[in-house]
């Protein structure tokens, strides 16, 4: 286990996963360890009867029919069905796809692999750095952009990086006048902020358990049952689970946890709001206190549309005069990402950031704070000491 001195506020890249969320998984790795899928014995009926109050348990907080949940190994693999699969499906009607510079790679990436096989992918451009909103997408962007081809619109609800909140709703209303089906990664959305897919009005939406001190490795897509019909084609097949939309056997006890995960997000869900947007707050404060030359990155932290436009728990901050990388390692104890965690493998600044119109080397000076359920103002107070020395040490080598 890591030490007691470690502070762990990279609560976007992965969450720890709550104890009670263990409790109810343990059982189904040792005493009812059935395949849902096997029908003539008693040790199949149980793992079936869990999958099914779990299903309904997370159907019912999202405000879904427990039909529409379909369980992948997670939100990458969800938003590529959902790109993928819709595209590949629906090319006869149309082959233009449209998205958001910001989002996450696992749609960017979906869609270049659909841009290099006679797809035309169009990336929207969001507001800029010095904006109140930097970040937001106007949806009038979006009903601009739709073309008589448009097969597919994917927005992301909450951006991993900078966090801002995008008005999905309105966007889905402009998508439904249109005829065209729309797909949301709300990956880091679901259990943070209010997530009713009806309200939205959206045709698929991603999300996972490990965002939510839930386990890894389960994941689900929500896809909206009724006229019109969403059809996908499944990335997936051999077994033919879920009726054939995604085959492989069902992971009884991440499904399990992921339900009770979100349970216990939607039971605390308002108090964690005040909370962590309180110790967000007290971040800010003290680093600008103790540092000169901050940039905060995305919108402004009391910026509203009717609803605050960040996350309560996100804080990206650009230091100026020091590289992010070189500031993770001098600060040691303290987790945090210096960008996406997903796209940690590539050399270079956040694409996010840059899509904001930051400069390259302002942009490599950035850190993400993701504050989570288990964080406190102790560790808040303790982690502005830890990065304003670094910084200052830094800054003063440089």
């Amino acid at each position: 286990m890591p030490s007691p001195s470690f502070i762990y506020m990279d609560n976007h890249a992965t969450t720890r996963a709550d104890p009670r969320v263990l409790e109810a998984m343990l059982p189904y790795f040792t005493d009812e360890y059935g395949n849902a899928g096997s029908v003539n014995h008693h040790f199949g009926d149980v793992a079936r009867h869990a999958v099914a109050e779990a299903t309904a348990s997370l159907a019912f907080n999202l405000g879904a029919d427990p039909a529409e949940i379909l369980f992948t190994s997670g939100a990458t693999e969800s938003n590529n069905l959902a790109v993928r699969g819709v595209a590949e499906r629906n090319q006869r009607r149309g082959k233009h796809l449209l998205s958001v510079r910001t989002e996450h790679r696992a749609v960017l990436e979906p869609l270049e692999r659909l841009g290099q096989h006679e797809f035309t992918v169009t990336l929207l451009d969001v507001e800029q750095h010095g904006s109140p909103r930097a970040g937001w997408l106007d949806p009038e962007k979006v009903a601009e952009a739709i073309q008589d081809d448009t097969v597919l619109v994917s927005v992301m609800l909450a951006n991993n990086e900078i966090g801002v909140i995008q008005p999905l709703a309105e966007i889905a209303a402009v998508c439904r006048h249109r005829g065209v089906l729309l797909h949301c990664d709300a990956t880091q959305a679901v259990g943070k902020i209010p997530v009713n897919v009806r309200d939205l009005g959206v045709d698929l939406m991603s999300f996972t358990a490990h965002k939510i001190y839930g386990p890894k490795g389960i994941g689900a897509l929500y896809v909206r049952q009724g006229s019109p019909t969403v059809r996908f084609t499944p990335q997936i097949t051999g077994g033919g689970q879920q009726g054939g939309r995604r085959s492989g056997t069902l992971n009884v006890p991440g499904i399990v946890g992921f339900a009770k995960a979100l349970e216990l997000c939607e039971a605390e869900l308002s108090s964690e709001e005040t909370r962590q947007a309180g110790l967000r707050q007290r971040l800010w404060a003290g680093l600008q206190r103790n540092l000169d030359g901050l940039e905060l990155c995305g919108p402004q932290l009391d910026a509203t549309i009717d609803h605050p436009l960040r996350l309560p728990g996100n804080l990206n901050v650009a230091f100026g005069d020091v590289d992010g990388e070189a500031l993770l390692l001098e600060m040691g104890t303290l987790a945090v990402s210096s960008g996406a965690t997903c796209s940690s493998h590539e050399p270079g600044p956040s694409h996010v950031l840059l899509a904001l119109g930051l400069g390259e080397d302002l942009a490599r000076s950035s850190l993400r704070f993701g504050l989570g359920r288990f964080n406190t103002a102790a560790e808040i107070d303790a982690a502005v000491e830890i990065v304003s020395s670094a910084v200052k040490k830094l800054r003063g080598m440089g």
